[in-house]
C-alpha cells in the first residue's frame, strides 16, 4: 500500500472509530447514568516531543525531560468529543496527528558523552496517528455543593488508553548534499526475526499506549471554553526511532533481504563518523547500538477549544443565575 494512502486509511479508520464510539454511548447513556449528559466537541492543537534514543541534549543520554531536544519541536493538532454524566468526570475520545523527529549530528557537545551520539550519526522522522479514550476527573466539581453557581476555572486530571500508528524513516545524503529518506522497518536493521538474532524480535507499527497527564479549563462563555492540557503517552516499544539494541554483522542482510533491500540496509544501519576514533567508518557487529534500558516515548502541550452543545442550564433560575453572576468562582 502506498503511504499517502496507508495514511487516509489510517485517519478515516481512527474518525469512523469515534463516531461509532459516540453513538454507541449516545445510545446508552441514559441506561448507564439515568440522567442528563452534557456533550462537548472541540479541537486541539500545540507543540509535541519526541523522547528516544536518538537525539537529545548534553550530557549522558536518557528517555526523560532530561534529554528534550527543542530543535525537533513538533506541532500536534487533533479533535475530540468528550461527555460528561457528572459535573466532576467526563469520558473523552480523541484522534490527534503529529511528527516525530530525532538526529544524532544535532546534539550540542559538551562532553565525551555527546561525542559518542554524535559518532553514531543516526536520524529517524515518523509521522504518528493516534486515537484513545481517556477519563477526565475535576476534583473541584466533586466538592462543588452550589448546583446554580459553578467556577469557570477548573483544574483537571486524566487518564486512559490508546492506540498509535508510527512508521521511521531514516536518511541517506548523496555526495552533492542531496538527502534521501527510506522507511526502516523493511530493513531488519538490528536483525529483527533473523535466526542469528533471536533477542532482536519484529516490532508492530501500530500499538497500545497509555496516555496521562492533566490540564486546567477556563469557561470564556457558558458554551466556550479553553484548556491547557500537558499529556505523556507511555509507550510498550523502544522503536519508534527503529534503533533500540546492537549492530549486527551485515553479511546477514543479504541472507534475508533482496539485494536492493541488503544495499539500503548496510548504509542506513550504521552511518557512523570518526570523532572519537578518527578514521573508523562502521561500529563491529555486537556493539551498542541504542539503550535498552528505557523506551522511546513522546508528549505534548496542547491548547483546546471545547464547545458545549444542546442545552447548558439545568433550570431557568441556573439560566438567570449566570446571566445575572459573571465573576469566576475559583477554588
Amino acid at each position: 500500500m502506498k503511504p499517502y494512502l496507508r495514511k487516509t486509511v489510517t485517519k478515516t479508520a481512527l474518525l469512523t472509530l469515534l463516531s461509532v464510539s459516540i453513538c454507541t454511548i449516545s445510545y446508552s447513556q441514559a441506561f448507564l447514568f439515568g440522567e442528563k449528559v452534557k456533550w462537548e466537541v472541540g479541537l486541539n492543537f500545540g507543540p509535541s516531543f519526541f523522547l528516544g534514543d536518538l537525539g537529545g541534549h548534553t550530557g549522558k543520554g536518557t528517555n526523560n525531560l532530561k534529554d528534550l531536544n527543542l530543535n525537533f519541536t513538533k506541532l500536534m493538532k487533533g479533535a475530540f468529543v468528550t461527555m460528561y454524566p457528572k459535573k466532576w468526570f467526563g469520558l473523552r475520545l480523541a484522534a490527534d496527528v503529529t511528527y516525530l523527529e530525532g538526529d544524532d549530528a544535532t546534539i550540542n557537545t559538551s562532553g565525551i558523552h555527546e561525542l559518542w551520539r554524535k559518532q553514531r550519526n543516526l536520524d529517524f522522522k515518523t509521522t504518528v496517528l493516534e486515537g484513545y479514550a481517556a477519563l477526565e476527573f475535576f476534583p473541584t466539581m466533586l466538592f462543588n455543593t452550589n448546583s446554580e453557581y459553578e467556577p469557570r476555572l477548573r483544574p483537571y486530571v486524566m487518564a486512559g488508553v490508546g492506540v498509535f500508528h508510527f512508521n521511521p524513516k531514516g536518511s541517506l545524503t548523496d555526495a552533492a548534499g542531496n538527502k534521501s529518506w527510506y522507511y526502516l522497518h523493511p530493513l531488519r536493521l538490528e536483525g529483527q526475526g533473523m535466526p542469528e538474532y533471536p533477542y532482536s524480535k519484529p516490532y508492530k507499527l501500530t500499538q497500545i499506549n497509555i496516555p496521562f497527564g492533566g490540564g486546567i479549563k477556563y469557561y470564556i462563555s457558558d458554551r466556550i471554553n479553553l484548556s491547557a492540557e500537558f499529556l505523556y503517552r507511555k509507550t510498550f516499544t523502544d522503536y519508534i526511532d527503529d534503533v533500540s539494541k546492537k549492530y549486527i554483522d551485515p553479511t546477514n542482510y543479504t541472507k534475508y533481504l533482496s539485494a536492493s533491500e541488503a544495499s539500503l540496509a548496510y548504509q542506513l544501519s550504521d552511518k557512523a563518523v570518526g570523532i572519537i576514533y578518527p578514521g573508523m567508518t562502521r561500529y563491529p557487529a555486537g556493539t551498542q547500538r541504542g539503550d535498552t534500558k528505557d523506551g522511546d516515548t513522546y508528549f505534548s502541550i496542547v491548547m483546546k477549544i471545547g464547545v458545549r452543545l444542546g442545552e447548558i442550564y439545568e433550570s431557568s433560575f441556573a439560566k438567570r443565575a449566570a446571566k445575572q453572576t459573571r465573576c469566576p468562582a475559583v477554588y
